[in-house]
């Protein structure tokens, strides 16, 4: 165990909130038929249920999944189902995620991606009798690739100062 472990501070349930809905909109930004853009709101779904199990879980993972559903008018619960089991596979492995650097931790969250997107895969193909092909994958991998940079920008308000202060208990 090489790298020291912060004591981290409490996470404000605005914040968790606004970080959620700042990933909505990223979603909603016309990106078009791009391949390899990263789900933003998957990627916020998987941090906070890694982090904070108890107050972000499938519930509003099932929520933003609707609402996503909703903008992409796309065949109703076909991301709220891709998101839930997301979330609930978050939850499961999030005692032994956090065991592990950003870049292990980012090599746990792929598996997740790619059941999310290979159950909306089979939904869409279901509905539609049409395979997107293998690119449709690449926004999981470009997601994966951001999770470092995600996790230190997420993390960083609950970060305690480097200059400790004398006059605090902790």
């Amino acid at each position: 165990m090489d790298r020291p472990h912060y004591i981290l501070l409490p996470v404000s349930p605005l914040f968790i909130a606004l970080t959620v809905i700042v990933a909505f909109m990223l979603n909603l930004l016309p990106w078009g038929a791009l391949p390899g853009i990263p789900d933003f709101v998957a990627l916020a779904l998987i941090f906070w249920s890694i982090h904070q199990p108890r107050k972000v879980g499938i519930g509003i993972a099932f929520f933003m999944g609707l609402m996503m559903d909703v903008h992409n008018a796309s065949l109703l619960g076909q991301h709220a189902l891709g998101y839930t089991l997301l979330s609930y596979f978050a939850i499961m492995i999030h005692r032994r995620v956090l065991w592990f650097g950003v870049l292990t931790q980012a090599l746990h969250v792929l598996p997740l991606l790619v059941v999310m997107q290979t159950v909306e895969l089979v939904i869409q193909s279901m509905v539609s009798g049409k395979l997107p092909g293998w690119s449709f994958y690449l926004s999981s991998l470009v997601t994966t690739l951001a999770w470092p940079f995600v996790s230190w920008l997420l993390l960083a308000p609950q970060r305690r100062a480097v200059n400790r202060d004398d006059t605090r208990p902790i």
